[in-house]
């Protein structure tokens, strides 16, 4: 026997009622836990960006070093 799909709009329905379903399965943080999170996102960005920065500077400082011999 063939089954056969439900048609298009069927499935989209299901789509989003399966959605809506799980969306109220998430539990979300608190805006304290994102301002920590935010903050910690933010130093370690900066804290990456400052040695990638060093070793910017320390390889072009390098190379400068070993081709104007």
């Amino acid at each position: 026997m063939e089954q056969t799909k439900p048609n298009v709009f069927v499935r989209i329905a299901n789509y989003f009622k399966d959605v809506k379903a799980e969306m109220k399965k998430v539990v979300w943080p608190t805006l304290k836990k994102v301002k920590k999170n935010t903050i910690t996102v933010l130093i370690y960005v900066l804290i990456v960006g400052i040695v990638i920065c060093g070793l910017d500077l320390l390889f072009t400082w390098l190379m400068q070093l070993f081709l104007n011999r």
